[in-house]
């Protein structure tokens, strides 16, 4: 293995004289490389449709996406029109206008409304398709054909603006925005008051609400992460570069995404405040080496080989570790956090990069001018005393208060690491235990700003309708007017709202027919398909597919915000239960689906394999530096480490009372791909000082005082981004914000008070086990000499010898 580390620092060797000699053609490549990832960055799509929650492989996806969305799916823009007599002629007007504007609209395939339904009424009884001018006429009409779903009360009515569920979210946007126009220029009498809401609405305005906070939050990232900058890195010059690099690494990350097609979603939004605090370590540790270098009287061009030879693969061997633990994201079913893990694995590599070469680039050209313009200071002052001052100003300074408090940490460390050791141990079984205890938050209206107009609209929307979530039951069959099939649909429906007091309602095409056929279903074929010739076009297709596919919707109500995720997924499963014990037809096959069963199942993924993801992430890391060390106590180290503060975790949460969410679920790999970075710094470090002839514990106490700088500043910076998405107004962002600033605070606590000790220790226990290896192994040779000689001398001739 020693071979292998020597070829690397080789090959990372060549490429710092590579990179010093071709300065300029670097610094106008990366440039180019923006412009190029400018390009690509327009190309970024904005997702939160089905698949992004469910692989579309999966007979999940098959189900709701194909048959239900596809086939049968409506979504649904409902506009409230309230405050006053819906009944009002002047009211009906207006919402007549409104529904023919909005039917002209691309992308809308019908309005229900109380209009609809009263023209159609008149046809029928007066042979006119338009509203009655006589008030009593129209009063009639209200109340023998108007539905209560249309027009509740006397001071409310919706109507409903139906899309296909096969829309995309663009064209939803734009449906959105043409209906708040139409609103306004169908002028409605100036008492009433008109909201546009429903499940698309508060989906779009979510999706606004969220890209605008995320947008504020990484500003006031940045500006925190200049002010750690400023306050920690101030023993370099160009303290902010780090940032700057970081920045340009995300530009070329933005540009990857484009270019490979990874959208944008809820969840990958999260990827770039951690890309901005693992690149800047990045960017820190390379920033960090060279000024060291430049330190020691080296000429600027050894400053930087020297800087790209020893930093070059400990950063490298930090991005694979890092990479390994992300990697156990792409193992989730749910493909927004396959997304968010090829963000993080394509954002680490571009930070890197950015920072190996423009980074190191920059700083040495930047060097290369002050050192020019110190030259013509020094030509011109009297005597060298410039230079003097140059010179003594490279003697030895008093190390300032980070580096004495690092020394003592180190110290205090190494002298107890028993009780160091044990109270850690004790904290993180008892945290891994409480973790298991630690909830799991689903009812996804409290992850966003309770104060989110979209959101009070939408509670407003089911105030008066009792809720609208829906159980879609797709029935495969061979022939859809089987007098018999009809019969089983009607008798389950019956059976599910008169048992199940959660589900309030049932419609399907039994329903219809058995209403227009005087409450029974016929007992003849030929009777069924004469009702459906009767029905006009636009209800049939609602409930049925040419001639071997119908629809069972089962009404709901508000159950996310009544049952909770929990509780629909017990109703689904008995949903299920009772399909199986009241079967349909032979020869017909009945499946459950819709947005809420698509929903419990993906939150069930999130969160369910977050402690697979976790462990895998560990056994992935561990399994790594084993390949690239060679070495036993290389693995285990960095990996011990990071398990402490996987448990402390959990413990912390338990005791916050916090939960998991589909973000904070993620969390394990987080910790491993951030934290690991650390250990592995320190411990490249130290075995770099050991190679030097110190000590295990004098090359603990260097390591910790000459890169705990670089560390503590990339760790702070990286704390202090994250506290931007500590204050956003949405709980699931802001928890996230919360749980990862513990991590990245218990990550560094750990690096500096865990990881000296149990390093110190196994090495030294190690090498303890060599000397004594090669003292046995010396003293059997010495043993077998011996004998060797006293055979010899009993030997006949011996004495003569």
């Amino acid at each position: 293995m020693i071979e292998g580390v020597v070829i690397i620092k080789n090959l990372f060797e060549k490429l710092g004289v590579f990179i010093e000699s071709n300065t300029i053609p670097i610094i106008l490549i990366s440039l180019l490389l923006v412009l190029v990832a400018m390009q690509g960055a327009q190309g970024i799509e904005m997702k939160s449709g089905t698949d992004t929650f469910v692989e579309k492989t999966s007979q999940l996806f098959q189900d709701f996406d194909h048959l239900y969305q596809n086939i049968f799916g409506i979504e649904a823009i409902v506009v409230i029109v309230e405050d006053g007599q819906v009944s009002d002629p002047a009211a009906l007007q207006a919402m007549d206008r409104f529904e023919h504007m909005t039917l002209s609209l691309p992308g809308v395939v019908g309005v229900q409304s109380a209009t609809s339904v009263i023209k159609d009424a008149n046809y029928k009884v007066n042979g006119e398709a338009a509203l009655p001018e006589d008030d009593v006429e129209l009063a009639t009409l209200i109340r023998d054909y108007v539905p209560t779903t249309l027009m509740p009360d006397a001071t409310h009515t919706l109507m409903y603006v139906e899309m296909a569920g096969s829309t995309s979210d663009e064209q939803k946007q734009e449906v959105l925005r043409e209906l708040e126009v139409s609103v306004a220029m169908a002028e409605f009498p100036p008492d009433y008051n008109v909201v546009v809401t429903g499940e698309p609405a508060f989906m779009i305005s979510m999706n606004n609400a969220m890209m605008s906070s995320m947008a504020v939050l990484l500003g006031l990232s940045v500006i925190l992460m200049i002010v750690v900058l400023y306050l920690v890195f101030g023993h370099v010059r160009w303290r902010l570069m780090p940032l700057a690099i970081v920045l340009l690494g995300i530009i070329y990350t933005f540009g990857a995404m484009g270019y490979l097609e990874i959208p944008m979603t809820m969840v990958s939004m999260a990827a770039f405040p951690v890309l901005i605090g693992l690149g800047i370590d990045y960017a820190i540790q390379f920033h960090n080496r060279i000024e060291e270098e430049l330190e020691q009287d080296g000429s600027p061009e050894a400053a930087v080989v020297n800087t790209i030879k020893h930093t070059g693969p400990a950063v490298l061997i930090a991005l694979i570790i890092t990479a390994l633990g992300f990697f156990s994201l792409l193992t989730s079913s749910v493909p927004m956090i396959q997304d968010f893990a090829k963000l993080l694995l394509i954002g680490i590599v571009m930070c890197f990069l950015a920072s190996l070469f423009v980074g190191v680039t920059v700083i040495y050209g930047l060097d290369h001018m002050q050192a020019i313009r110190k030259e013509k200071f020094a030509k011109l002052s009297l005597n060298g005393r410039s230079k003097s001052k140059a010179s003594s100003s490279t003697q030895d300074t008093k190390p300032d208060l980070m580096e004495r408090l690092l020394g003592r940490t180190t110290t205090f460390t190494l002298k107890h690491p028993f009780l160091v050791l044990s109270i850690a141990l004790l904290t993180c079984t008892a945290g891994l235990v409480a973790d298991t205890q630690v909830g799991i938050q689903t009812d996804t209206e409290s992850f966003v700003p309770q104060d989110l107009p979209a959101l009070i609209d939408l509670g407003h929307l089911s105030d008066i309708t009792g809720g609208e979530d829906q159980f879609n039951i797709i029935i495969k069959t061979n022939n859809v007017a089987d007098p018999e099939l009809l019969q089983w649909m009607n008798e389950f429906a019956e059976h599910e709202v008169d048992s199940r007091s959660s589900i309030l309602g049932a419609e399907s095409m039994a329903s219809v027919i058995s209403s227009m056929n005087g409450g029974v279903i016929p007992d003849s074929e030929a009777e069924i398909n004469a009702l459906y010739d009767q029905m006009p076009a636009q209800q049939k297709e609602r409930f049925m597919y040419g001639g071997n596919m119908l629809l069972l919707n089962l009404n709901i109500g508000d159950a996310m915000g009544g049952l909770g995720m929990e509780g629909i997924e017990v109703l689904i499963d008995v949903v299920e239960d009772d399909m199986v014990w009241m079967a349909p037809p032979p020869g017909v096959s009945a499946t459950i689906t819709g947005s809420n069963v698509v929903f419990t199942e993906v939150i069930g993924a999130l969160t369910s394999g977050r402690v697979f993801m976790t462990y895998l992430g560990l056994g992935l890391v561990f399994g790594g530096l084993l390949l690239i060390y060679r070495d036993l106590l290389k693995a285990l180290v960095p990996v011990i480490t990071m398990f402490m503060v996987i448990g402390w975790s959990g413990g912390l949460m338990y005791l916050m009372g916090m939960d998991y969410t589909p973000m904070t679920a993620t969390l394990g790999a987080l910790i491993l791909g951030v934290g690991s970075e650390y250990a592995v710094l320190m411990m490249e470090r130290y075995f770099e000082e050991k190679e030097k002839g110190a000590t295990p514990e004098e090359a603990m106490s260097k390591a910790g005082i000459k890169i705990g700088k670089a560390i503590i500043t990339s760790g702070l910076t990286t704390l202090f981004g994250f506290c931007a998405l500590v204050v956003s107004d949405f709980n699931m962002i802001s928890s996230f914000g919360v749980i990862t600033v513990i991590d990245v605070g218990l990550a560094l606590f750990a690096t500096f008070v865990i990881f000296p000790p149990v390093m110190v220790l196994l090495d030294n226990f190690r090498e303890k086990r060599k000397a004594a290896k090669t003292l046995l192994d010396g003293s059997f040779e010495n043993k077998e000499l011996g004998t060797e000689i006293g055979t010899y001398g009993n030997e006949p001739g011996a004495d003569a010898f």
